[in-house]
């Protein structure tokens, strides 16, 4: 019996760690979060490690969203918010189709972008799914909130969808719900992401208890979790002494990994307010060597030039990340070199850590960003006013990464 179990796990850990699509995402009530407004993450796992932000006009809505930076007309979008208030993301699930042949599939980008333009609430959702043709070619967790205080999720396969709402008690007594890469509808032998889960779950708890559901606790507390919950051990602890000597360490089944190419937090609206100031808070880039930068829905079409594509095809801020992710974080690039991160470079009891280092620029850039807020709100959000700040976060993010990874960063 022990013998076929471990066996099998065995399996089930090597598989969930070649996913390519391994991504952890949440969504939180405005219920139970500190300003009334609830909240959408996704920590991205892909094979396309090049992201981008991009603004369109082509729906009823006009949207924005995280796209491959390969796509240059962006026809598929993998998290983003509109005009309305209406936001979505997803997680793919591997344990629905099982004995599903058909051909079509992964049409998981193509349809978050024409939810985007043409969905406000989740009823506009739930009727866009009911007019899809099947198969659908999905296997995904959609995410979903809009500005009227609806949150929920949907376990989505080629031929019909679940709906899990956060605002019902009994769906989520605590007022979140968390999916990594199953469906709870599917077939629960061939579920992954339990790990992730698992060592998530109790950050979530914790959090709910204290009321500390914000975008700083999603991305420092669950993108850049060091812990693991099946050996039990966290990296963040008995750190070496500095940056000195490389210290590898095994990085599988952690909430970020070689293959975490960005997270996303979409802070919603209260129900009655503008969905003008929805906020899509992106880390573009590895978790671990990229900061978050804030977009308004107010603020127009001119997004931080930090995050969008420029002449080499690539955001700046997501291009800098990867680079001393490649060269400092995971330095050994042949055989399994990508399993390995260099833990020394990332966090040490000197403080010279790529993490340690960037902290106190997210930290600067979450509390100036309130701070305009605060003043937006009494005086009015104009384009004009939220273009400066950008300008502001475009210079000051450049600056930092050249200062600090002069040796680094192109």
């Amino acid at each position: 019996m022990f013998k076929g179990f471990f066996s099998g796990t065995l399996i089930l850990l090597l598989f969930c760690t070649s996913l390519s699509q391994a991504c952890t995402t949440a969504i939180i009530s405005g219920k139970y979060t500190p300003d009334g407004r609830p909240l959408l993450y996704k920590h991205r796992d892909t094979s396309k490690l090049q992201n981008k932000m991009m603004y369109f006009k082509d729906g009823h809505y006009e949207y924005m969203g995280l796209v491959n930076a390969d796509d240059t007309a962006g026809d598929q979008l993998w998290a983003g918010c509109n005009s309305a208030g209406f936001a979505i993301m997803n997680s793919a699930t591997y344990n629905q189709n099982l004995s599903d042949s058909t051909e079509i599939k992964d049409r998981e980008g193509f349809v978050m972008k024409r939810a985007l333009q043409i969905c406000a609430t989740l009823s506009d959702f739930e009727t866009f799914l009911d007019t899809l043709a099947r198969p659908m070619g999905l296997d995904a967790n959609f995410g979903v909130i809009d500005a009227k205080g609806g949150a929920a999720y949907y376990e989505t396969n080629n031929h019909r969808w679940v709906k899990f709402d956060v605002n019902d008690a009994a769906t989520a007594p605590f007022g979140y719900l968390i999916r990594t890469n199953y469906a709870n509808t599917g077939e629960r032998e061939e579920e992954y992401g339990l790990i992730r889960y698992e060592t998530v779950a109790p950050r979530f708890y914790r959090a709910s208890l204290s009321g500390a559901f914000t975008p700083q606790f999603l991305f420092s507390d669950i993108s850049r979790c060091l812990a693991h919950s099946l050996t039990g051990t966290d990296l963040g602890e008995h750190l070496p002494a500095d940056g000195n000597a490389p210290q590898f360490v095994f990085l599988r089944d952690y909430v970020t990994r070689h293959s975490s190419a960005s997270a996303v937090v979409v802070q919603g609206v209260k129900s009655g307010e503008s969905p003008q100031w929805t906020t899509m808070w992106t880390v573009l880039g590895f978790p671990f060597s990229a900061v978050a930068v804030p977009v308004w829905m107010g603020g127009g079409d001119r997004l931080p030039a930090v995050l969008t594509a420029d002449s080499r095809g690539t955001a700046p801020l997501c291009r800098w990340a990867m680079q001393l992710k490649e060269q400092r974080l995971f330095p050994m690039h042949r055989g399994s070199g990508s399993t390995y991160l260099n833990r020394s470079a990332l966090l040490n009891r000197a403080g010279t850590g790529i993490l340690q280092q960037l902290k106190p620029l997210e930290t600067s850039i979450f509390k100036e960003s309130a701070k305009h807020v605060q003043q937006w709100q009494e005086e009015g959000l104009s384009c004009k006013a939220v273009k400066l700040w950008y300008d502001e976060l475009d210079s000051r993010i450049a600056r930092y990464y050249h200062d600090h990874f002069t040796s680094v960063v192109q």
